[in-house]
């Protein structure tokens, strides 16, 4: 891991000249460090420090109980003090009333650079991970125990009050499930299945079929009735549980999530497509809620953090704390809609140390519906807030007041900053767990959906996501190397750059200079791109560089399968790929090969 070192010194270096400093003692505190240390300086040690420099920035002041393991000198930590400075007076630690948001965006791109780099963790990390999971179940059900029936009559009115419109809709069209059309994910799945081998559901539990009738979701008409002979029914006992799995996220935390079951997943997928065309196109709701567009999200974070009147909120595994007694009083008022979202819901899942448990929540992440179910009870929650702030019954008119101060994407949150103490308190009394070193409210730093804000200033950074590549063979690392250095040009980094294209040049033969739109692996520049001869069927600027290379795996489908596959396409245009019966899913692997290709 040399290379993340010597790319910090250079970043550093790069850093230090636009805030007129210098990193030269921060460069060698950094390499003894990670000598000692290891790589986890880097990935956990160094981010931390970052973070709580974010909660210093929104508290206003440096705190010596913050940045562990770092020396002090009068106010500041010595480490990175150069740019400290510019940022926090360095004798009190108080921040500056005009603070250098070069020297902000600086410190943050220093710390978190390498916090989101891929790697596996131990096992121990992965044990805890996973016995995480087990008491974060425990812990849903001590807080379904805790709700009052004032609280669920209150969740129960006050969500009829923001989603009824959109939910009575949803209910009328899942009752004779006309408008349901299930289709597959990429993803994998709990029994294994792959590509077009999910169209030949070999499973399908009978407590699924009493809704999502299998002659209707497994055949192409009902000519092949007989086919269903080839399909095993499962009684609630015997079904597939979900499997929760880690996957990378940071070198100290995986990412938990857990693999449906491929018959559940194929049913989520139909119910989330209403979801999302319902929520879409309700004036309201689709003002409050985003499930594909981040960037509202983010123009609030901006606002937030130029005002200081909307705050931004972030949950600890949201989607884990989203009850089954939550969603079902969500949705006591439409019955049919509750039938279907329930029938769709795995009630097991299998744990790596702990086996097979019974799920209070309602779905962890990996299930198709936990995105947009989670959604609506954190918009739900968030108005139980704002009511207990009013100090009197909402109206459809307070929550209309709300639109463009109120807005939930995921478990990214923005609320006005005078009912976040109320809103905090809802969240809280339901279960869910506001993650306090990611939420911002009280100063001028503002994040939300990948974006950070200072004082309405983007000092958004760009983060490591691969270790180095070593040679081209490390096809993926590779790629986001490329897209390191891309990004590192673009934001204006040219030491650091220019360091990154002699490390790739090291590594690739040829590294063209191309356009964005290029499918070739190469330097991208605001001067556009240098071609190095004219070819190809229309004769278009072409240079010789690598491509990515990724083969589908062959995956035949055929018989009533196939035909299934073609009717349940919903676009007016047909399967891109003509190939599509003959092969399916992810590639096994990435690859890249060096040819002659298009620059532009």
């Amino acid at each position: 891991m040399k290379s993340l070192t010597s790319l910090w010194k250079i970043l550093a270096k790069d850093l230090a000249s636009g805030c007129c400093t210098s990193t030269t003692r921060d460069s060698k505190t950094v390499s003894e460090r990670v000598k000692c240390e290891g790589t986890s300086f880097l990935t956990i040690t160094l981010p931390q420090f970052g973070k709580d420099f974010e909660r210093s920035l929104d508290q206003g002041c440096v705190d010596r109980q913050d940045f562990q393991g770092f020396t002090w000198r009068s106010g500041l930590p010595v480490f990175l003090q150069g740019f400290l400075s510019l940022v926090f007076d360095s004798n009190t630690g108080r921040l500056l009333d005009e603070p250098n948001i070069f020297a902000i965006r600086a410190i943050r791109q220093l710390t978190l650079i390498d916090s989101k780099m891929f790697l596996l963790t131990n096992s121990q990390r992965e044990r805890a991970a996973m016995s995480g999971f087990i008491q974060c179940e425990k812990e849903v059900r001590d807080a379904d125990s805790r709700l009052t029936p004032q609280l669920r009559s209150q969740f129960i009115r006050v969500s009829n009050i923001v989603l009824g419109r959109v939910l009575y809709d949803l209910d009328k069209k899942v009752q004779n499930c006309d408008e349901l059309i299930p289709s597959h994910g990429p993803g994998a799945t709990a029994d294994g299945l792959k590509g077009n081998r999910k169209f030949s559901h070999t499973s399908w539990p009978m407590r699924l079929d009493k809704v999502f009738h299998s002659v209707d979701f497994l055949l192409p008409n009902a000519s092949y009735y007989e086919r269903l002979a080839d399909v095993d029914f499962l009684e609630p006992d015997a079904e597939i549980p979900v499997k929760v799995i880690s996957v990378p996220k940071t070198q100290k935390t995986p990412r938990i999530i857990a693999m449906e079951p491929t018959a559940m997943q194929y049913a989520q997928q139909s119910v989330r497509r209403l979801i999302y065309e319902s929520v879409e196109r309700d004036y309201l709701l689709n003002a409050l809620i985003g499930f594909t567009d981040q960037e509202p999200n983010q123009l609030l974070a901006q606002e937030g953090s130029l005002t200081g009147n909307l705050a931004t909120l972030d949950l600890s595994e949201a989607s884990d704390r989203v009850s089954f007694e939550h969603v079902r009083d969500l949705l006591t008022l439409t019955p049919h809609l509750f039938e279907v979202v329930d029938a769709c819901r795995s009630r097991k899942a299998l744990v790596d140390g702990h086996g097979v448990i019974p799920l209070a929540k309602y779905a962890s992440m990996g299930s198709a519906l936990s995105f947009p179910i989670e959604a609506m009870v954190f918009i739900s929650i968030i108005f139980i807030g704002v009511e207990n702030a009013l100090n009197r019954p909402l109206t459809r008119k307070d929550v209309q007041s709300l639109v463009g101060r109120v807005r939930v994407f995921g478990d990214d949150i923005i609320v006005p900053v005078d009912i976040v103490p109320d809103v905090i308190d809802a969240l809280e009394s339901f279960g869910m767990k506001v993650n306090r070193t990611k939420s911002f409210w009280t100063g001028k730093f503002r994040e939300s959906c990948g974006k950070e804000y200072y004082n309405g200033h983007d000092v958004s950074i760009v983060k490591v996501r691969q270790v180095p590549p070593t040679s081209q063979q490390d096809a993926t690392e590779v790629i986001s190397w490329v897209s390191l250095r891309n990004q590192m040009y673009f934001s204006g980094l040219w030491k650091t750059t220019e360091w990154l294209d002699s490390f790739l040049s090291g590594i690739l033969k040829d590294f063209p200079v191309v356009l964005e739109s290029s499918p070739v692996l190469g330097r991208h520049s605001f001067l556009g791109y240098n071609a190095q001869r004219v070819g190809g069927r229309y004769q278009i600027p072409q240079v010789k560089g690598f491509v990515i290379r990724a083969v589908i795996p062959e995956n035949p489908l055929d018989d009533h399968h196939a035909l299934l596959k073609c009717l349940l396409n919903i676009s007016e245009l047909p399967i891109a790929d003509e190939r599509h019966l003959e092969r399916s899913g992810r590639p096994h692997a990435v690859s890249i090969k060096r040819a002659w290709s298009s620059a532009v």
